[in-house]
């Protein structure tokens, strides 16, 4: 996604724009990553992520700076959301739905038909956000998670392609 998409989310809060992650953004990606999980991801995955050409690694970013981020990669007509996390001070501002709402765009133009997420059972906040976009339930997967031991659920949406 080259072209940043302007997102106003709800009233009073600041405008902010998606557009791909730069290799400059990865110190403050990985802040909101240690924030947001109690297992985050290395810095070394996400320089992997940039590499690979599967891949959209988006960013939601407003005047003070990244928001928050968003990893999904896509095989052949599947996709799956790897990863979603907004700063704490950014959260209920439509940062993250927004981030969802540019990874399904993204998927679809690489031609996926589904997108496959895991969350964790007790993240009501982020279940809201997907079902929200269509996505449903469609597995678990036990204890899954670790710090603490948690199971997720498997979300699917399927993608509609429009002409």
């Amino acid at each position: 996604m080259s072209t940043p998409l302007a997102r106003m989310p709800s009233a009073g809060a600041a405008p902010f724009a998606l557009r791909t992650l730069r290799p400059g953004d990865l110190p403050r990606v990985m802040e909101i990553e240690a924030q947001s999980f109690s297992t985050p991801w290395k810095e070394s995955t996400f320089h992997g992520l940039m590499k690979r050409t599967d891949t959209d690694v988006l960013v939601a970013e407003g005047a003070d700076g990244v928001l928050g981020y968003a990893a999904a990669w896509t095989v052949i007509d599947q996709a799956e959301l790897g990863n979603v996390a907004v700063d704490p001070a950014a959260r209920g501002l439509g940062v993250g739905g927004a981030l969802v709402d540019g990874v399904v765009e993204a998927v679809r133009a690489r031609g996926a038909h589904e997108l496959f997420l895991e969350v964790r059972e007790s993240n009501h906040s982020a279940q809201s956000i997907y079902r929200h976009r269509g996505f449903v339930v469609v597995g678990r997967r036990r204890s899954y998670y670790s710090l603490p031991k948690e199971d997720a659920l498997v979300m699917r949406l399927r993608i509609q392609s429009f002409p």
